[in-house]
């Protein structure tokens, strides 16, 4: 299963990934030489529907930008461009701003609290509206992810 896991996080993990640091449950943790980078890094467990494209969540830590544990969401689907996207962990709710099929905290006070709220949560859900209008959610399962954003953090502090 751990095996499986890998290979798929692997392949939702961007084309330059270099080097794995761990699968911890349902995250993975890589990091990148250059640009240097550092993140977690997971599939949904359920999604809003077939997509073209691998969606995922990762938390990312970027030194030479100064940016520390940011999220990005790469959604399911293509959104309709007026539908907000939420991303819920347990009863915390968090407005993202978005593009097309992609999501991201609006500053890093956002980054923050959703890092927070994962470490204590069991799963994340993120909610929008497809192109044409129907509501979907992908849903994340979050054991694992505090280790892995751990692991990627301290790979990036070392150098």
């Amino acid at each position: 299963m751990r095996r499986v896991l890998l290979l798929a996080v692997l392949a939702a993990a961007p084309a330059a990934a270099r080097d794995s640091l761990g699968v911890f449950d349902r995250w993975g943790a890589f990091s990148d030489a250059a640009p240097r980078r550092c993140y977690a890094i997971a599939q949904p467990v359920q999604t809003g529907g077939a997509a073209r494209w691998r969606p995922f969540a990762s938390i990312a830590t970027w030194p030479g930008r100064g940016a520390r544990n940011q999220l990005h969401i790469r959604l399911s689907r293509a959104r309709d461009t007026r539908a907000r996207v939420t991303l819920s962990v347990g009863e915390r709710r968090f407005a993202l701003v978005a593009g097309k099929a992609d999501a991201w905290s609006p500053d890093k006070r956002t980054d923050a609290a959703v890092v927070a709220a994962i470490r204590s949560g069991r799963s994340m859900s993120v909610e929008s509206l497809s192109r044409s209008g129907q509501p979907f959610a992908d849903v994340y399962a979050l054991r694992g992810a505090a280790t892995a954003i751990d692991a990627a953090a301290l790979a990036c502090a070392r150098g």
